[in-house]
């Protein structure tokens, strides 16, 4: 089985002004298909910015970074919107859902803009989509007549309209209360057993964590090891 996320000794560096400051600082691990995988730690620890990495928005300082089979850093902006296009799903914080489209359309967007597809399996997929992440009542509504938890329930069902090997997602749980919070835990890792799709997560939620097989802890832009604990998915919220 080939891995699906392999980064060895990566770093990331930015300028802000005359000032170097060092989000990753030799961070190295591997991620096997199939699996739901947290990192988590406090605020400015560089989740987010490895996040960004392994979506190919951004780049690393130097290290190495190979992502379904592909070096990220190879590729020039364009490759590499492609490769996320047809590899990665991005599901945002905020859930990042455009305002003048409905539901159906915003889970349909990527098979226009990324991944052109015939209209009818295009209405195939979303409607199937739809269905799976219990919205499909709501198809023709705007984002802005829905509530938090159904908004990210169209996000999930976005990210995933491409067939993507991997989802990741940055804080998903963050602008949602404790019972939304469960039901869409619930719902992403039922869609990774259905569709063996992988899932990594940038959080501070212990439940998001309490339920990854894999957890990994960012301190200072450098990664801890797992504890025997968290590398079986019973690491928790330690």
């Amino acid at each position: 089985m080939q891995t699906l996320v392999a980064a060895k000794d990566l770093v990331k560096i930015y300028q802000a002004g005359e000032v170097e400051v060092k989000a990753l600082r030799g961070v190295s691990f591997e991620i096997d298909p199939g699996q739901f995988v947290s990192f988590t730690g406090p605020s400015g620890s560089g989740k987010t910015t490895l996040l960004n990495l392994i979506g190919s928005l951004d780049v690393q300082t130097s290290g190495e970074l190979v992502v379904a089979g592909q070096a990220v850093n190879q590729l020039n902006i364009r490759q590499r919107a492609n490769f996320r296009g047809h590899n990665i799903g991005i599901i945002f914080q905020d859930f990042n859902l455009i305002p003048v489209l409905t539901v159906r359309e915003n889970i349909e967007y990527p098979l226009l803009m990324v991944k052109p597809t015939p209209a009818t399996e295009r209405q195939k997929i979303v409607s199937e989509l739809m269905e799976r992440v219990g919205i499909a009542e709501q198809a023709d509504k705007f984002p802005n007549q829905i509530s938090g938890g159904q908004k990210q329930r169209v996000a999930i069902a976005r990210a995933l309209s491409t067939a993507p090997k991997l989802v990741l997602a940055d804080e998903p749980t963050a602008n949602l209360d404790k019972v939304t919070s469960t039901r869409i835990i619930d719902l992403m890792k039922e869609l990774k057993t259905q569709l063996g799709t992988s899932f990594i997560f940038s959080t501070h939620d212990p439940r998001v964590v309490s339920h990854a097989d894999v957890v990994y802890v960012l301190e200072d832009g450098q990664l801890q090891k797992p504890t025997a604990e968290n590398a079986t998915g019973h690491g928790g919220d330690k």
